[in-house]
């Protein structure tokens, strides 16, 4: 890469809500690159995967190196199309460090969403310059004053600074080219010190192992050198370095300061590598400090993965295990349920990554899969001092042992007009929502932010809001830390024995209101036996809800035609103790259908 000398690079990311034209923009802005065969440029050339095109999403972080030519200078633009979904806000962070500049696209139909807030206040806490860009001008129902107008309010943005373009029709591209060169400062770095280079971004070839997407950020990498990860502190020779173009590897002889581009070293797990990890030689492992930033990704949602045939179990566990290869944030293990029998535990970042990975694997492997309802992981205080994480109501410790049980609060910010304030705050403060600021929009929207445990907001939340504002409310969330909660174990129990599958971890105010809405359902998805079924709901040895399924009864005194009633009772009592004995002998079996219909069941009266 030495061609590019640092004052002609510039490193970018686009940075917008989901569905306001990332792709289609990058798609323009590919067209304008001399190297770029245009032939091969199609709708959303970047999202390589059937899910990403189909969704219209960006789900994985891409990086591609265009040459340019503006007023007679030959430039080099590395561009990072990154996620916009929150479940990918580390990726998006991690993308973002790699970069001097990121173009703010808003859609003019649509105006400021809740994640145009969460990535431009990213965007501004790496320290980029920031290029606003108000996309879809062409447009019938585009209002371009009204966007720049909540540009001003809420980011203190010029209105002469906002370019209007239009990703589908090209208008405006030239400007943004333009305003990158001019506005984003090229890359700094020292070429002279010991290699440092950040990963923003790896994925699994099955040919060349784990490929890893970095910035050079001083020295320079090159084939053959001894490398070493500063987090993992794992070392690695590398084989090959180079640039990515639409896709294709690109090998050069060496990446200097400031570009970007990727390394293979033949790794054969994505585990052996963290996003946001400092790459440096091995030589100087404990001299050169690491890049700030660097966290390992961890899971926030946990969800069972059952096969619907138990044949298909070693078919789930082949496919789960090819998707962690490609994807660190993704854990399972396996699992037992007495509803459903053999499966997995998984974990994911949020519910975007878990609706993608479910359908990756029913498509890849060709799998029909049942899913559990989502929950979060706790922190428990033990009564020794110990803090344990819990992924499922089944691994909680004894009720005795416990200190305090704490839960995941996040950030919740809620875009919406504002005529349907009332309605969001009313669902918000259900949902066990603190207020926390109001920010109006222009004159008709409103951003309100909330600190909300995230369990309420991870099952239906999003739906209720959506239908509360007829689909204008949009949300963005991040998690911001444990705090205690008055929570508890709600143990089911059928015919006296706990089933563990049916058991949950919920609030201690909502325990009552669970309890029976979940006792109602499995009453009538169990299938009556020739006993009474007891159904109970318990915290601890406390019974707080309880029903019964009558038994199926033989009428044994239809062959009585009057006679004395020493008879009748005889054979009832008869009858009593056959109930009894079959009672003791015969469990209830939980019927698959009675497990599925309760994840559904909501806190609501």
């Amino acid at each position: 890469m030495a061609e590019y000398e640092q004052p002609f690079i510039r490193n970018f990311s686009i940075i917008a809500h989901i569905d306001h034209g990332k792709s289609t923009l990058a798609d323009r802005l590919l067209g304008q690159s001399a190297a770029v065969d245009q032939r091969k440029i199609r709708e959303q050339t970047m999202d390589s995967m059937d899910l990403e095109r189909e969704r219209g999403i960006t789900i994985k972080a891409k990086a591609v190196a265009l040459p340019m030519i503006v007023r007679g200078e030959k430039y080099l633009f590395n561009l990072i199309d990154t996620p916009g979904h929150v479940d990918f806000g580390y990726e998006v962070s991690r993308a973002l460090a790699a970069c001097e500049g990121a173009l703010l696209l808003v859609d003019c139909t649509q105006g400021i969403q809740a994640q145009t807030v969460a990535n431009m206040y990213l965007a501004m806490g790496a320290d980029l310059h920031v290029i606003p860009c108000a996309n879809k001008v062409d447009m019938q129902a585009a209002r371009f004053d009204e966007t720049v107008t909540e540009l001003e309010q809420v980011f203190g943005i010029k209105g002469p600074e906002v370019i209007k373009c239009s990703g589908k029709t090209g208008i405006g591209v030239q400007d943004i080219i333009e305003a990158v060169v001019d506005r984003v400062p090229p890359p700094n770095g020292n070429h002279d010190a010991p290699l440092k280079a950040l990963i923003f971004d790896a994925v699994y070839d099955d040919y060349r192992g784990v490929v890893m997407y970095i910035r050079v950020r001083d020295g320079f990498i090159e084939a053959r050198q001894k490398i070493a990860l500063k987090a993992t502190r794992g070392q690695f020779e590398v084989l090959e370095v180079g640039v990515v173009r639409l896709g294709q590897f690109i090998k050069q002889d060496r990446l200097d300061t400031g570009c970007v581009g990727y390394v293979m070293c033949g790794i054969k797990t994505i585990q052996d590598v963290g996003i946001g990890d400092t790459i440096t030689l091995a030589s100087n492992l404990d001299q050169v400090e690491a890049l700030p930033g660097y966290k390992k990704p961890q899971p926030m949602v946990y969800a069972g993965i059952y096969p619907v045939n138990a044949a298909d179990f070693d078919a789930v566990r082949k496919g789960l295990q090819k998707l962690s290869l490609s994807d660190s944030a993704f854990t399972f293990a396996p699992e037992n349920s007495g509803a459903l029998g053999t499966g997995f535990r998984c974990g994911y970042l949020g519910l975007l990554h878990m609706d993608i990975v479910q359908e990756r694997l029913e498509r890849e492997s060709d799998l029909d899969l049942v899913q559990t309802a989502p929950n979060v992981s706790y922190e428990v205080l033990q009564t020794d001092g110990s803090i344990v994480r819990v992924d499922s109501a089944a691994e909680m410790p004894d009720i005795t042992k416990i200190q305090e049980i704490r839960e995941p609060i996040a950030r919740l910010n809620v875009i919406a007009p504002t005529d349907c304030i009332g309605d969001i705050m009313k669902l918000t403060i259900e949902r066990r929502g603190i207020y926390e600021n109001q920010e109006h929009l222009g004159a008709n929207r409103v951003m309100l932010t909330y600190r909300v445990p995230l369990a309420e907001i991870i099952f239906d939340y999003f739906d209720r809001l959506k239908s509360l504002t007829r689909g204008y409310g949009t949300m963005d969330y991040e998690i911001i830390g444990y705090e205690p909660g008055d929570l508890v174990k709600l143990r089911i129990l059928v015919a006296g024995e706990d089933v563990d599958a049916l058991s949950m971890i919920v609030h201690r105010q909502f325990a009552d209101t669970r309890g029976r809405k979940v006792l109602f359902k499995l009453r009538e998805e169990i299938p009556r036996q020739l006993f009474v079924i007891s159904l109970q709901a318990a915290i601890g040895g406390k019974i707080i809800a309880g029903e019964k399924i009558s038994a199926l009864r033989k009428d044994v005194l239809a062959k009585c035609y009057g006679g004395d009633v020493s008879r009748k009772r005889k054979l009832l009592e008869k009858q009593k103790k056959g109930k009894a004995r079959m009672k003791m002998i015969g469990g209830v079996e939980v019927p698959q259908s009675a497990f599925l219909s309760i994840l559904q069941v909501s806190n609501e009266d």
